[in-house]
Parts: C-alpha cells; structure tokens; sequence
C-alpha cells in the first residue's frame, strides 16, 4: 500500500538557517498524526512541502504524487485548514457555500449545513460581521464538508473557545476520520489532541526527535513519581528527566525494567506535553535547575 506520505532526505534551507535536516517519513493511511515542535523547529516547512508550497531537496510523496509537480492533482485529494481562516469580508456565508460548492468537486452541502446548524452562525450574516471566532467555525465546517484523503490541520481551533474546540475534536474523530483518511495535526494545545493521536512526532532544529504510534511511545516511556527516600537510587537508574512538582521527583524512563520502577513510587503513562519537555527541553538548562533545587536544600 503507498504510504499518504513518504519523505526520504527531506531537506530545506534558508540562507544559512536549516529548516528541514534530511527528515525521513512514513505516513500511512487511515492515522491520525500529531506533529509538534517548538516555534521555528520546521513544522510549517514541513507543511509547505507537503501541500506544495515550497521547494525542497530529496524525495516527498503525498498520495504518489510529487507536490512540487503535481500540486493541482494533489489538491483533489487534500485539504488545509490554517492557523489564520482566511475569508473575503465583502461576502455573505451563503455565497462563500455556493463558491465552494462549485470549486471542489468533493464538498458535501449538506454535511457543511449540518455542522453549521451547531453554531450561531447565520445564512445572510456576511463574513465581516462574524467574530473571529465564528470565522474559523465556518471555514472549519466548509473544509471539513470536503471528501479528502489528506486533511492538514495547523491549529485548527486556534481563537475558538474551549467548548466548540472539543465538539470539533469530536466532531474529527466520530463523524470525519475513518481507515482510508490521514489526519495531520500541528498545535501547541497538545492535551486537546493527545486522546485521539495515534502517532505522534517531535521536531526541533529540522530534525524528528520522535517518530512512533502512541501504542509503542506508552510501552517505551514510563513515568515514576519517587517516594523520598528513593530519589538517589532512581537517579542511578539513568533517567531521561527528572522534574519537581509540589515537593515530589518525577522521573522519566526509556525501557526500564518496570518491576524495579514499582519498587520506587506510582508509576504512570506521561502525557504528550510531559514527553515534549523531557525530550525537547534544554537537558543543560535542567541539570542547573536541578543543581540550584540541590543547593537550596543544602
């Protein structure tokens, strides 16, 4: 089965700043994936070359086809919603339906109706009179309507307020997602997507830290939160990171023997944005963190 994407040596530069550094990927069908990273780290790159926006260097397939090359064929088959809903203000919501009804051959009126019937967004209003909020819900309903085989998201629900953002998430996950559809997922509100990740990524400096479904990033990664007495011998046991949260050590390990790690504390599954700053974060920052917590004690 081709891969939704395949990505060898996926490089891109600017000037003397490296974007992408020979990224290799697989995305197959029918995944839901989460591509994090800090600002700068090459998430939107990525995307751009994915969708055909950019120049690259290397191999990049999405759907077979090359988006350097083949970006109208391509664009059959994807859809993008960006962190910024770009609609023209002069135009009412009925007219900027019927447009899209008539561009892309795969919109589905009466889905869009449907999820618009979930806001209190009217028929006549015209776009400049919508809130920001109301703004990225129409586009929202508008691209999710589109039969696509590849549906980019790049903080889909970003201005939205905590209610409609989860009703979209569960609207993506119950209603749009199914085996033959990718989702492609990047945000800084990682707690609101984590439970329906079922890959993840980390990116910094154009390189992928983590490439892996969330079922073998639960059975590598374990979390312990060390009983006082423990926290010298966790520390032996070579963690990944350790951070202090109300008086208590967490400790983060990779394939450790899970036996001994009960034998130290409550052990528990980290969470997607606990994972980003144990594997992301500036390791030399921590240890003097951790030496000034030492200090203070002594």
């Amino acid at each position: 089965m081709t891969a939704t994407i395949h990505a060898r040596d996926l490089a891109r530069r600017y000037g003397s700043t490296v974007a992408l550094d020979h990224v290799d990927l697989d995305v197959p069908a029918g995944r839901i994936v989460g591509l994090i990273g800090p600002n700068g780290a090459g998430k939107t790159t990525a995307l751009k070359a994915i969708l055909g926006l950019t120049r690259f260097d290397g191999t990049l397939e999405v759907l077979g086809l090359d988006p350097s090359k083949d970006r109208d064929d391509l664009m059959q088959d994807v859809c993008f919603i960006a962190d910024v809903a770009v609609l023209p203000r002069w135009a009412r919501v009925w007219q900027i339906i019927e447009l899209t009804e008539k561009l892309h051959p795969r919109f589905d009126r009466a889905i869009c109706m449907k999820y618009l019937a979930r806001t209190k967004i009217k028929h006549k209003s015209k776009i400049r009179a919508l809130s920001k909020g109301m703004i990225v819900q129409l586009h929202l309903a508008l691209v999710m309507a589109i039969d696509a085989k590849l549906l980019v998201l790049d903080e889909p629900t970003l201005g939205l307020d905590i209610l409609f953002r989860k009703q979209f998430y569960s609207n993506l996950l119950n209603e749009y997602f199914d085996e033959q559809r990718t989702i492609l997922i990047t945000t800084h509100q990682v707690e609101e997507v984590e439970h329906i990740l079922t890959d993840l990524i980390f990116i910094k400096d154009g390189k992928l830290i983590l490439n892996d479904t969330m079922d073998d990033i639960y059975e590598r990664y374990t979390e312990v939160m060390v009983k006082p007495g423990d926290v010298d011998e966790a520390r032996s046991m070579n963690p990944l990171h350790e951070r202090v949260l109300f008086g208590r050590h967490i400790f983060l390990f990779e394939r450790a023997d899970v036996s001994r790690l009960d034998e130290l504390g409550e052990i528990h599954k980290p969470s997607v944005s606990d994972l980003f700053v144990a594997l992301m974060g500036d390791r030399a920052a921590d240890a003097e963190a951790h030496a000034d917590i030492e200090g203070v004690r002594a």
